[in-house]
């Protein structure tokens, strides 16, 4: 149990590292993930190598290059029942990274998601819950896009999408990666 602690407080400070001058860091990962899975007996984590097939499909499906060679799916279960996943990333902002995390339910559907670190001068508006409910119940076959089926946010117009590109890439990822019958080949955790 120690090691498994150890190693999860490792792979988290890896997962996201938190800039010195972050303008409002709103959950760290253990926070988020508290937040997301409250009655889940335990969360562990799933990390997920990307090997040409995969990075070929994923760009297929995206329309770009994954950013990352790798990704880690957090998953909350109950016994043997999967509760849901969280996947916790970045994407670019107008000028930075803007962290951000995805509760996923066990079919694939968000059911929230959270801004943990913005560092933008602007936009931060992105983080208010009108704004972030809008992804609530999107799957893999919404397009998800700002000014299509999520309204941007006046004055946050470049961290608004970057959210839509954001959170349709989790709902991609997790499909391609995790619940494809054939997605557990190159995963480990």
């Amino acid at each position: 149990m120690k090691h498994f602690v150890l190693a999860w407080m490792v792979l988290l400070g890896g997962v996201v590292a938190l800039p010195a001058r972050a303008a409002a860091t709103y959950f760290t990962t253990p926070q988020v993930l508290k937040e997301f899975f409250p009655q889940s007996q335990r969360v562990t984590y799933r990390k997920v190598k990307l090997g040409p097939a995969e990075q070929a499909a994923l760009q297929g499906r995206l329309g770009y290059k994954p950013a990352k060679a790798e990704y880690v799916f957090f998953v909350a279960t109950t016994g043997e029942h999967v509760d849901g996943y969280a996947l916790i990333d970045e994407e670019l902002g107008q000028h930075e990274q803007i962290t951000f995390a995805v509760k996923l339910s066990p079919e694939g559907t968000v059911e929230r998601h959270e801004v943990m670190v913005y560092r933008e001068a602007y936009g931060q508006e992105i983080s208010d819950a009108r704004f972030r409910r809008q992804f609530q119940g999107k799957t893999v076959k919404d397009p998800v896009r700002a000014g299509t089926d999520i309204d941007v946010v006046t004055g946050a117009t470049i961290s608004s999408r970057s959210m839509a590109v954001g959170v349709r890439r989790a709902l991609i990822l997790l499909d391609e990666l995790v619940l494809k019958p054939d997605a557990s080949r190159n995963t480990k955790g």
